[in-house]
């Protein structure tokens, strides 16, 4: 039975080349990486990246196929489940995005390609939870972020954890998901700080 996965943005802004390469395998560190089956985990991920890194990404090998201003990756992440980029014009301008895509969905990209075209038209800039959470994840390199382990509750065991510094001199390690909003916005950028919250579509 096929899944089908939900597009979500996990990165505000446009990447820089070595934090595209980054986000390809955001959940490197999971444990038991090579005993799951990682679909559900990277199919509907997609972030922005910029035109010199969509051309870079073409040009690496021939494409599994092009369709007009997409083209997918022939190396497979996980399963059935691939690159694929975009190029999209948005209000006059084009830009590009990557995104994961599961081919066992016939749907799974034109749905990924209308997702990313709502979601980035929309009049007012703004961000939901769990697109902050995303991006804290994303951001944050991996000395600073891992999974909770046999220390935490077993409840908790295997969901993601991030550095916080919670007074001056001291940090703690939290559940990702456990943030509250205001320690949310003291581990995004200042720009990202006080974009409204929107309700996921």
């Amino acid at each position: 039975m096929t899944i089908v996965s939900t597009p979500r943005k996990v990165y505000e802004g446009v990447s820089s080349r070595h934090q595209m390469f980054r986000m390809f395998d955001r959940h490197a560190g999971r444990p038991g990486r090579f005993e799951d089956d990682a679909t559900p985990l990277y199919a509907g991920e997609w972030f922005e990246i910029h035109e010199a890194e969509h051309d870079h990404m073409f040009e690496i090998l021939p494409p599994l196929w092009i369709r007009g201003s997409m083209f997918a990756m022939r190396e497979f992440l996980t399963g059935s489940v691939t690159s694929v980029f975009f190029a999209l014009r948005i209000d006059g301008t084009i830009r590009c995005f990557h995104g994961y895509c599961d081919f066992s969905d016939r749907e799974a990209v034109e749905r990924m390609r209308l997702a990313i075209f709502e979601r980035e038209t929309r009049p007012v800039r703004a961000m939901t939870r769990d697109e902050r959470l995303e991006h804290i994840w994303s951001s944050t390199v991996d000395d600073y972020r891992g999974y909770a382990d046999e220390r935490w509750p077993t409840i908790d065991c295997g969901k993601r954890i991030v550095m916080f510094y919670a007074i001056p001199g001291g940090a703690t390690l939290k559940l990702l998901d456990s943030l509250t909003d205001c320690e949310i916005a003291a581990k995004l950028p200042v720009h990202l700080r006080y974009l409204p919250d929107v309700v996921a579509a």
